[in-house]
């Protein structure tokens, strides 16, 4: 009988080592199959100034530049910028989009959606007498959930597919907001755990500030990925390529994947 740790790796897919320009390969033609079927004009990809986004920006932009060679029709990447208010390093999502040369960029700053939602919440709170201020996690979810609002509108009317970042490391932890950044159309990093994904990033050229920085959500000032979560990604990635890592880490891991198992499964009804 398999281990837990050995179905998490069969469920999500990951290999115990890559070859970057092999993995680049398959993914930009996994891309470009996908526009092509959906007789969509290209791929809409929100660029945070991560690591995961820049790496999705890259492969998407591939993607279409081959369509466009290809078939003679422009097909196009469009990059988008969503800061809350002002975003300490949105130069990075700039850094990105100058790297891959993306001619098509648009800025959405959801500040005043997200805090006008947050109003609402806290109206409705008070109608069921228990007045309180949205939390710090629910606001996070709310910031998430707008991000993909603005990405569809966009979307919709340019026939564009939106593209997302979350990757095997997201997927074992349940690290994305359900119907947030989770709520996507296509996923070309999602059999890729973190250290692979940054083998990726330096493969492909994303620039150094960005290769360099914590992983953050960005949901709140100061948050980072493995101090919310209390697991380095050096350990999450060596899990998940079969590996041996200490007894407390492990279980950690594993209770987190069990807790978050309705982010990964289907809508349950009856």
């Amino acid at each position: 009988m398999m281990s837990l740790q050995q179905q998490i790796i069969e469920r999500l897919g990951v290999k115990p080592t890559i070859d970057p320009a092999a993995e680049v390969r398959k993914r930009v033609d996994f891309l470009k199959q996908y526009v092509m079927n959906s007789g969509t004009s290209g791929l809409l990809i929100a660029i945070s100034g991560g690591l995961d986004s820049a790496v999705a920006a890259g492969l998407c932009k591939i993607a279409t530049d081959e369509l466009s060679e290809e078939s003679g029709k422009e097909y196009l990447t469009l990059g988008v910028f969503q800061p809350y208010g002002d975003q300490s390093d949105i130069s990075d999502s700039y850094a990105v989009a100058a790297a891959f040369d993306l001619r098509y960029k648009a800025e959405t700053n959801i500040e005043e959606a997200v805090d006008e939602i947050a109003l609402e919440v806290e109206h409705s709170f008070k109608q069921l007498g228990i007045p309180r201020h949205i939390s710090r996690g629910g606001k996070g979810n709310v910031k998430a959930r707008t991000r993909m609002v603005m990405q569809y509108a966009l979307a919709f009317d340019l026939n564009l597919l939106v593209v997302g970042t979350d990757h095997a490391s997201e997927a074992i932890t349940g690290f994305y907001t359900k119907w947030g950044d989770g709520a996507v159309d296509i996923t070309p990093l999602s059999s890729l755990n973190k250290r692979q994904v940054r083998q990726i990033a330096a493969h492909i050229g994303v620039p150094k500030s960005v290769l360099d920085k914590a992983p953050t959500a960005g949901l709140w000032d100061g948050q980072t990925d493995e101090g919310e979560l209390g697991i380095l990604y050096e350990d999450n990635s060596a899990y998940l390529e079969g590996k041996q890592i200490s007894q407390e880490v492990r279980e950690k891991l594993e209770k987190q994947y069990l807790k978050t198992e309705h982010k990964r499964s289907g809508i349950p009804g009856i």
